[in-house]
Order: structure tokens, then sequence, then C-alpha cells
């Protein structure tokens, strides 16, 4: 049976951040997926999970996606170690409310800059003056990144000399890179889940732009400097034997422990409210119908009733 509500779907804060799974056999089991290897076999609970990713090896039936998706669950195809994202799977909200207030801030430079500052100011403990520009506020937050990775750097005696990563040659990076993009890696997956699930697009972007995973991005860097930075400096101080596993688990016990989902999307909602700009709920919520096309765009009036049902329309009407 497919949900037809998100109203009785388990709220995204309380589910799992995700779970990365690779060669295993993935199967439908009642309301759960279960997962077979060489271990054997494990079940999961489709409405516990907010994001699957799919690494290599793994093969997943036609019923196991059904399953996931009526749940809610974003499923991604990925890399190795959850590096790389290749696919994706459509999450379950149906209502656009939030896509157009992101869509309209995002086109009106005025209303985008506003969302830009208020992005960045998030990241720093003082308020930002009002007269610095976006160059100058881009300027202090590359310092402040900066100072971020030497202190990590300090408070672990792990050496840091920069962010180098080449996707195409994995282990020519240092420990140290290696796992700030295993970290970031998994950040990225529950970020985009968090947007997605919510009704959010992942390509309109406010600080990035031009890709289909900007506002990922965006979102992504509000939460580094608490969360992934330092947890990859003392998962590498640790040691480096099977370094991106043990940084994998580290994210997913960080993230459990700091409600990560839960402040996602309410600093997400926090972020694009800017004071006169609202939109009116539909009459009926989309969740209800999910294949009803609903109203159609009128200049004048906004939203207006839907077309003509052509199949009533008798023949000796006159109509085309």
């Amino acid at each position: 049976m497919t949900l037809k509500s998100l109203r009785i779907l388990p709220k995204v804060r309380d589910s799992w951040s995700y779970l990365y799974i690779e060669h295993c056999r993935v199967e439908q089991e009642a309301k759960a997926v279960a997962f077979y290897d060489t271990q054997g076999k494990t079940i999961v609970p489709c409405a516990t999970l907010n994001l699957l990713m799919l690494g290599p090896g793994t093969n997943i039936t036609h019923a196991a996606i059904r399953a996931l998706a009526d749940n809610g669950c974003l499923v991604t195809w990925s890399g190795e170690e959850g590096v790389r994202t290749y696919a994706q799977g459509l999450g379950e909200t149906r209502d656009a409310r939030r896509l157009l207030k992101q869509a309209y801030l995002c086109i009106h430079s005025p209303l985008r800059l506003l969302v830009v500052r208020k992005m960045y100011q998030m990241r720093f403990p003082e308020p930002l003056e009002e007269s610095l520009s976006l160059q100058q506020i881009r300027g202090k937050e590359g310092v402040r990144v900066r100072e971020i990775y030497a202190q990590a750097s300090r408070e672990t005696g792990v050496l840091w000399s920069g962010r180098v990563y080449k996707q195409q040659d994995w282990k020519s990076a240092d420990p140290i890179n290696r796992a700030l993009s295993a970290a970031n890696s998994c950040l990225y997956g529950v970020c985009h889940a968090a947007i997605v699930s919510a009704g959010y697009s992942t390509a309109l972007g406010f600080i990035h732009t031009g890709k289909m995973l900007s506002f990922v991005y965006d979102i992504a860097d509000l939460y580094k400097a608490e969360l992934t930075i330092p947890l990859a400096f003392k998962a590498t101080a640790e040691e480096v034997e099977k370094l991106e596993t043990r940084v994998r688990k580290a994210c997913r016990d960080a993230f459990h422990e700091k409600r990560l989902l839960r402040r996602i999307v309410e600093d997400i909602d926090r972020l694009f409210k800017i004071e006169g700009i609202t939109l009116e709920p539909e009459q009926e919520l989309l969740d209800m119908h999910d294949a009803l096309p609903t109203g159609l765009w009128d200049p004048e009036s906004g939203s207006v009733p839907g077309g003509v049902n052509w199949s009533d329309v008798s023949s000796n009407s006159g109509e085309e």
C-alpha cells in the first residue's frame, strides 16, 4: 500500500540519519528490508531509515525499492566508502510550497543576498556588520576556516598542509584529507536526504551555484566546523588503519548525538524566513493525492482551478 500523506510517516528527526551498505543483496521483508551478506541476514524497518546509501557490489530488488519509496526513504547509489554519489531516488514529498519559496528567494537578487548573509551569520559566533560586502564576508569566512583547520591540527598533532583531494586518485591523498572527504560525503548524504524529504531542491543553491547538489553544499557548510572537521582529525590521530570505515561510524554516532536531521530542516526553514515573504497553503494538501495535477498558473490570479476534462465534452459542443 502506498502512503498518501506525510502526516502518517515518522518525523524525519526521529529517523536514522543514514545507512551505508556494500557487497550485499537487499530484499523486501514485510514492512522492512533485509540485507544478506557473508555474515547472514539483517532486517531494518523501512520507516526507520531516512537515507540508504548503496555502495559497490549491492543488488536490490524492485520490491525493496518500492518498500523504501513508500516509506519516504531516500536511496542513493554511491561509490566505495560512500565517497561519490551517482544517482538518487526521490523522497516522499509531493507538496511544492517549500520549493516555490526557495526558488522565489533564489532568483530575486536582494532576497538571495539576505539568505546568503544569514548562511554566513550562522557560522560566526559574533554578529556580522551590516556594512560588510559579500566579498568581505567571504574573506572573513576563509580566515575562519583556515584557523579551524590549524586549531584541529594543533589539538590532535595531525600534520595539516592544506585541503587536497583528487577524485580519480583516492589513495594519493594523505590520511587526513581522505578522512575529511569520507566525513563530508556522509554529511552531504544526510543533508541531501533532509533537503529532499522537506520538499526543497538540491540544485537551487544560494552560495554555491550551477550544480545539481549546490544547495546540499550550502547546507553542509553550516556544520563542517562543528562536526566533520574535528571528527576527521580525531579519527586520523587515533590510527590510519581502516580510517574511512571508522570515520563513517563516527559520523553516524555524531549525527545521531547532535540530532542533525532535526537541525537541518529547522535551520533551512529559519534561513528562508524572510519578513514579508509567505506562501499561502493550497486548499487541498497535495500529499493527499500524489497524482492530482492541482491548479493552473495565471499571471493575474495566481493559481486557478484545473483545466477542462475533455473526456466529458460533447462532440457537438463546438469545443476543440
